[in-house]
């Protein structure tokens, strides 16, 4: 396993692993905010990735958005490779409700971050109940 941005693992509690993808959730309970790491070493683009791991990617942010829309019953999915502050290669998977804090805009910035609680994390965690996923380890 490589190693996780330092700032993403102070942003973020990981989740768990897919086959190519940390999974990671934003310690912002204003949004069910998700991002996936590549565990790949040096790694700031897409394009730097293998055509297997880019296909791979595809394949976990596709099924992932899928699975959390299903289960968080949002109104639209975000997802972006931004990377403008954060090197290493991460995708932005956000749901999105028309009565969240920045709709129709985009979350960053809009609203101070609030952190989960752990009964917050407990219920997201029970929602998602992430052990439905495909190839899909979660971390202890």
């Amino acid at each position: 396993m490589h190693e996780i941005h330092p700032q993403l693992r102070k942003d973020c509690i990981v989740l768990g692993q897919f086959p190519l993808c940390h999974l990671l959730l934003t310690n912002d309970s204003n949004y069910p905010w998700f991002i996936l790491v590549p565990d790949r070493e040096n790694i700031s683009e897409i394009y730097q990735l293998s055509e297997s791991d880019q296909l791979q990617l595809m394949i976990e942010s596709s099924a992932f958005g899928s699975f959390v829309m299903n289960q968080l019953k949002g109104v639209k999915l975000n997802v972006a490779a931004l990377g403008n502050m954060v090197p290493q290669l991460h995708v932005h998977v956000i749901v999105r409700y028309k009565d969240d804090a920045a709709w129709p805009g985009p979350v960053w910035g809009k609203v101070a971050a609030t952190a989960y609680s752990d009964v917050e994390l407990i219920e997201l965690k029970e929602k998602l109940c992430l052990s439905k996923l495909n190839n899909f380890k979660a971390s202890d």
